[in-house]
């Protein structure tokens, strides 16, 4: 009886020991693989913070540099209304040069289209008259 004893007693305790010192090394170790994970995902986080921040300051250049461009502009339709008042001739040029001055700056970029005459949506076949044969007459087509 001694002898079944020992030889269920000796892999338990076997088992138990093993489990003891895998949960052990486990304790110890766990910073190996869940590390190199976070590293990771800082260095992806540290990325994305990186390019959301090249992304706000290229929108910030491209407003101020807009805004360089329509005072730029206004610069220079006050420079071209002032040579007109100041080197015209005399009233009558000078209203005219003003006159295409400020057209150019009402006119809009493109023209607009002008709308269909009808609403009717476009067919995929040709009409025909009221009285006429259809395409699928058996006598279409042919001459007498």
């Amino acid at each position: 009886m001694e002898h079944s004893l020992l030889v269920w007693l000796l892999p338990t305790l076997a088992l138990v020991a093993g489990v003891a010192i895998g949960f052990l090394i486990a304790r110890l170790v766990p910073s190996a693989a869940p590390s190199s994970t976070q590293r990771q995902l800082d260095d992806i986080q540290e990325r994305f913070d990186s390019y959301q921040n090249e992304v706000v300051t290229h929108f910030n250049s491209t407003a101020s540099l807009v805004k360089k461009l329509s005072q730029s502009y206004q610069e220079v339709q006050d420079h071209l209304s002032e040579g007109a008042n100041r080197l015209a001739l005399d009233d009558l040029t000078r209203q005219r040069l003003l006159a295409a001055l400020h057209a150019d700056s009402v006119q809009s970029p493109r023209e607009r289209l002008t709308p269909p005459r009808s609403q009717e949506p476009p067919r995929d076949y040709a009409p025909k008259a009221p009285n006429a044969p259809g395409m699928l007459d058996e006598h279409y087509g042919l001459k007498k």
